[in-house]
């Protein structure tokens, strides 16, 4: 693997969100696009949406220090493979765990969301050994 390889899992990255918000929209009928927040307030029963919501929102929330730990790790000199590596196994969880959240099976989205993060956390560890 290379490091385009690990380029293209941050332009992965960079889209969930808009998978699973899309998931939210098409949930239910009668969404309102003039206003999507007061809509999706009113989905209150329907969890269906509210999980799809919740993806889109962590996905947002993981996007930023996975695509740091890339180019940081990048910057630093760590192998490309490496970096590809981890980067290709951050978005296979990050699917996993918007699928899991769909699906309403809380531990093995939890158990994907530490995983992923595990592999930001190598990221940004392997690019402050690399300087130190």
């Amino acid at each position: 693997m290379t490091l385009a390889t690990a380029y293209w899992c941050v332009l992965i990255a960079a889209l969930l969100p808009y998978v699973w918000v899309a998931f939210a929209k098409t949930g239910a009928p009668g969404y309102n696009n003039r206003n999507p927040r007061a809509w999706l307030g009113k989905q209150e029963g329907n969890y269906r949406v509210q999980r799809a919501n919740a993806a889109h929102l962590n996905a947002f929330e993981a996007f930023a220090p996975f695509a740091a730990g890339v180019v940081m790790a990048q910057l630093a000199g760590v192998d490309p493979g490496r970096i590809a590596l981890l980067a290709v196994a951050f978005v296979v969880l990050r699917i996993a765990h918007g699928v899991c959240y769909l699906a309403d099976l809380p531990r093995w989205r939890s158990l994907a969301w530490i995983t992923g993060y595990a592999c930001v956390l190598g990221l940004l560890g392997l690019a402050a050994l690399s300087v130190a």
